[in-house]
């Protein structure tokens, strides 16, 4: 049986997770397991590192989008970072990769996180 790993970092505001191994039904709640206890608060962004995740299964992309509303509701979002082709695969035939934020590096997919963490100004917004 593939294991499934995991590796985290903390920074203003994201939460970096970098995933290695197959996302499947049997593995699918290791993932949700591991983004639910290493995230700091629910308002915090989400980066996740895909870049060694050859296969999603249907139950992998039912945590990513539950993850994807839980941020969404807390002012937070989910990033998706260099999908492998059988997970970009997967995003494209069920229609959901448009309503994930999908970035093709880790680095642009941080970038994007760091920019919207950032606390917007007070009192800078057009009435």
């Amino acid at each position: 049986m593939p294991s499934l790993t995991f590796s985290s970092q903390h920074l203003p505001g994201v939460t970096v997770i970098a995933a290695a191994g197959e996302v499947d039904t049997p593995t699918a709640h290791l993932l949700d397991d591991y983004i639910s206890r290493t995230r700091r608060h629910h308002g915090e962004h989400i980066v996740l590192d895909l870049s060694e995740v050859p296969y999603l299964d249907d139950s992998a992309l039912r945590v990513l989008l539950q993850t994807h509303v839980l941020a969404h509701r807390n002012g937070a979002g989910l990033h998706l970072a260099e999908l492998q082709p059988g997970p970009a695969h997967l995003l494209r035939t069920t229609e959901t990769e448009g309503l994930l934020n999908v970035h093709s590096s880790l680095e642009q997919a941080i970038r994007a996180a760091l920019l919207a963490a950032r606390p917007s100004p007070v009192g800078g917004g057009a009435s």
